[in-house]
């Protein structure tokens, strides 16, 4: 047996049915539990947003988000909904839905717990994250270091390098026609020269890339879907109707059972949005907050504007467009659906440029949360020397990463994330009396406020 064929039955295992009901299982329960918090206090959520930053922390909870967004705006938004689509057929749409919808209240829930047990470092920084609320909330070290094991090698091999490197070289290859080692080299250089300033240094990168480059993508979606706008009902229908049917063979389609969409289709979310992976509540704990819920809800709009908003967008635009059932697959294909509303050099660069900044945000964002992870692990022992070892490793996956078979890039990048997102969703359900318990005490608190505001006046 190859490499190839061993990773593809232990993926096969991790995106197995128990992972996708732990999952999706965790979301519904949190949803009901939580009396639909992430439909009922999004207006609420959204404008924590512009609050000013109150409390002790590194960053301001918008940064905090962007830093978290940095890290989930990346090739899952283009290349991943792309794969899905063309592997699941439309039908996987509707499955990222699902674990979106469900998967806001497992971000709320997991960024929440961060604010409440996270800690001080040694050099006086913010330390919090899954690690933190599994070792002092469950009290078993032993799972947190297993989180923090996977944590790394997520952002080693899986989210954080090879998948976002990949697809910039392919993406400057097509477009630019620049060779794949010199894409290499500039990346290489340019993520060291972000990452080694720390994460105030990835935060302000993180707040200036990422809304820009989000706001200018979905307006050019916005232009493909106005273009074709008689065929977004139809292929609204589509997307349900092939999430519950086998889609049969079509042009460079191969066909999909209902089963392969729902498990590609709840893979490529998680992905794309990491809700329930455990990796937002390490940036998420960084947040200037005196309140967990606060930045539980602010976290928790991340995933509606990753997955609800440009993940939807994505996949819409491909099927209106046709592309899904063509012969082109992941960044060609979505640049091939633009280039059906327009040109085909404008549909190049549409695709391009954002795919490379939300790459290049991404890999500044697993960097930090590698970084962290890397360094609950080894800080007793090795201290700054660590992190340096850490920080070089980073640096030569980034460089060899456009080098490696893309087919192996996402199956690994898949496995390393279902691995990592299992110890979290542990924590979560074990930890899920504290999360109730805080989320009553704040909004009875805010009842509160609210009356006692309207009596004075």
């Amino acid at each position: 047996m190859n490499f190839h064929a061993l990773l593809t039955d232990i993926n096969a295992i991790v995106w197995g049915p128990i992972t996708l009901c732990l999952l999706v299982g965790t979301g519904l329960y949190l949803t009901i539990r939580l009396k639909l918090l992430q439909i009922f206090q999004l207006p609420f959520a959204l404008s924590l947003l512009f609050k000013p930053a109150t409390g002790k922390g590194d960053l301001s909870s918008f940064a905090a988000l962007c830093t978290a967004l940095s890290a989930t705006i990346g090739t899952g938004n283009i290349v991943g909904v792309a794969t899905a689509i063309k592997i699941g057929g439309p039908g996987a749409l509707f499955w990222m839905w699902l674990a979106a919808f469900f998967g806001m209240a497992t971000k709320y829930a997991e960024c929440m717990l961060a604010v409440k047990y996270r800690t001080t470092d040694a050099k006086g920084n913010i330390a919090g994250g899954p690690m933190y609320y599994i070792e002092q909330g469950l009290g078993l070290k032993w799972l947190a270091k297993i989180f923090a094991v996977f944590g790394v090698g997520v952002a080693f091999f899986g989210i954080g390098t090879f998948a976002q490197v990949n697809a910039i070289s392919d993406a400057m290859t097509i477009a630019f026609n620049v060779p794949t080692w010199v894409t290499a080299i500039v990346l290489t250089t340019m993520v060291a020269s972000v990452t080694l300033g720390g994460v105030k240094r990835i935060a302000n990168v993180a707040q200036k890339l990422v809304p820009t480059m989000a706001l200018g993508y979905v307006l050019a979606c916005i232009w493909i879907l106005f273009s074709f706008s008689e065929q977004i009902v139809p292929a609204l229908e589509l997307v349900v109707h092939s999430a519950f049917t086998p889609i049969s063979a079509a042009g460079g389609f191969l066909g999909a059972t209902v089963a392969q969409a729902i498990q590609i289709g709840i893979a490529r979310g998680v992905f794309s949005n990491e809700s329930g992976l455990g990796s937002a509540p390490i940036a998420a704990a960084a947040a200037k907050t005196k309140e967990p819920v606060e930045q539980g809800l602010v976290s928790m709009t991340g995933t509606f504007f990753d997955t609800i908003l440009i993940c939807t967008m994505t996949g819409l635009v491909l099927i209106i467009t046709g592309v899904w059932n063509g012969d082109t697959a992941g960044a060609a294909m979505t640049s091939a659906a633009f280039s059906t509303g327009g040109s085909a050099i404008v549909g190049q660069y549409i695709v391009t440029i954002p795919l490379v900044c939300f790459a290049f945000t991404t890999i500044l964002g697993w960097h930090y949360y590698g970084e962290r992870c890397w360094y609950y692990l080894t800080h007793k022992r090795l201290g700054d020397q660590g992190i340096k070892v850490y920080q070089l490793t980073f640096l030569g996956l980034i460089a060899v990463g456009a080098f490696i078979q893309l087919d192996l890039i996402w199956m690994l990048a898949d496995t390393v994330n279902g691995l990592m997102a299992i110890p979290n969703l542990i924590a979560i359900i074990g930890l899920r009396h504290v999360i109730m318990t805080e989320t009553h005490h704040y909004f009875e608190r805010k009842k509160k406020q609210f009356s006692q505001v309207k009596l004075a006046n």
